[in-house]
């Protein structure tokens, strides 16, 4: 018998800066998302700065079965009228593939589309991470093309797919 994951969000606590820290000094540990070494210092010097929940940008953590699992995150794109959210998500490796993305991104939707006017939600992902564009499927995003060469990683340029889903959409 298989029990259900319990998946919420939460804002950012300073107990969750060891988690980014990790993300930013061990290769591998975020995945894909991976573009190198980062300043391991940052993450406590955004949190001092806004907790994480600024106007234009922002991340939430993500609670499995009581846990922090990773985090989610928005930016905005455009400006002014046309302005509207790219998100992210970052899970450890022992809660992938466990149905937490896709319900945490689908929270983070809702978060977004109840908080602020954006029409438009917008995320991106590899062509190798399947998983990855199943979730946004189940979440509602529609695949809206390809961008070429747009992401530098491992050494080399590589496509990366569009998904939307607009205020609305089921």
């Amino acid at each position: 018998m298989s029990t259900k994951t319990w998946v919420r969000l939460r804002p950012v606590v300073e107990g969750d800066l060891a988690m980014f820290r990790r993300f930013v000094s061990e290769p591998g540990l975020a995945g894909a998302v991976w573009t190198g070494y980062s300043d391991p210092t940052g993450p406590a010097r955004r949190f001092a700065a806004d907790g994480y929940l600024g106007a234009a940008d922002g991340r939430l953590m993500v609670e499995a079965d009581e846990t922090a699992a990773g985090y989610v995150s928005w930016a905005a794109i455009g400006a002014g009228l046309s302005e509207y959210w790219s998100i992210g998500i970052v899970l450890l490796p022992e809660w992938r593939g466990r149905g937490v993305g896709w319900r945490a991104q689908t929270l983070l939707c809702d978060y977004l589309f109840a908080n602020s006017p954006a029409p438009r939600i917008e995320a991106r992902t590899q062509p190798e991470n399947i998983a990855e564009q199943k979730s946004l499927e189940k979440v509602g995003f529609l695949s809206e093309g390809i961008l070429r060469s747009a992401d530098f990683r491992d050494g080399t340029w590589r496509d990366v797919l569009v998904y939307g889903k607009l205020r609305g959409d089921r």
